[in-house]
């Protein structure tokens, strides 16, 4: 599943097509597609996961679940979920959820919660980890609604530089070490989008996939922990475990 910064890059690729009218709209998505032909776009965003079409009176929000993909300006041979023609190029997506949003986007989302928005909230945050002091830490990080964006490379990567075991759970976590993990969502997932595009990402990886921890020479545990059962990567020398 892309991650935050993924959709971001996918934003920048597309911003060329920002203020442009729709020429025609095809695809087996379930959505009235006769609704955007002839509209133009407003704008283009992204919240978190979620990549966002806005016109005057509605948005389409395309989410890449899993295995999702898109082709600017080509096609690929199967069936497009959607696909936008412009007159200078064409914006096609594959196996996706693409649904309508009726009315001003803004009423729709919290851009507080985006750590890569520029009105994300570290103190909004603080106060939503707060309200679920039995939850792991692990768990919490993928709360879309507290670290939009935040995926499972980030989480795993977040919790190996703060030294937090993921099944530590959040309300004994140390108050420092909470500000920390609300930091690095936001500051490694910059770090992220720069080597995404530099197509270096995974040589940065420190403990996702990885099976020594390089600060122990000690061997990873891999588990899927908390209750989303995603798979963790951690080191139990370094990674204090808070219960």
């Amino acid at each position: 599943m892309p991650e935050g910064p993924s959709i971001v890059i996918l934003k920048e690729e597309t911003e060329q097509f920002s203020g442009k009218k729709v020429i025609s709209v095809s695809g087996n998505s379930a959505i009235d597609l006769e609704r955007i032909e002839g509209k133009v776009i407003q704008a283009i965003k992204t919240w978190g996961k979620h990549y966002l079409i806005c016109f005057d009176d509605f948005t389409v929000k395309i989410h890449l679940l899993m295995f999702g993909t898109y082709r600017i300006n080509e096609r690929k041979e199967t069936i497009p979920r959607l696909s936008i023609v412009f007159s200078n190029g064409e914006l096609n997506f594959y196996t996706c959820s693409v649904k309508i949003l009726e009315g001003d986007i803004n009423l729709h989302y919290d851009w507080e919660e985006d750590v890569m928005n520029i009105k994300w909230s570290p103190e909004k945050a603080k106060l939503s980890l707060e309200k679920i002091p039995n939850k792991m830490i692990c768990d919490a990080v993928l709360d879309q609604n507290i670290f939009s964006g935040v995926g499972n490379i980030i989480k795993n990567e977040v919790l190996y530089r703060c030294h937090v075991h993921p099944e530590s759970l959040t309300g004994k976590i140390p108050h420092d070490k909470i500000d920390e993990i609300i930091d690095e969502c936001s500051i490694y997932s910059f770090e992220f989008l720069e080597w995404k595009k530099k197509s270096e990402l995974k040589k940065h990886w420190l403990a996702h996939t990885k099976k020594i921890c390089l600060r122990c020479s000690l061997p990873f545990i891999k588990k899927h922990t908390g209750t989303k059962k995603r798979s963790s990567f951690f080191c139990t020398n370094c990674q204090q475990l808070y219960i």
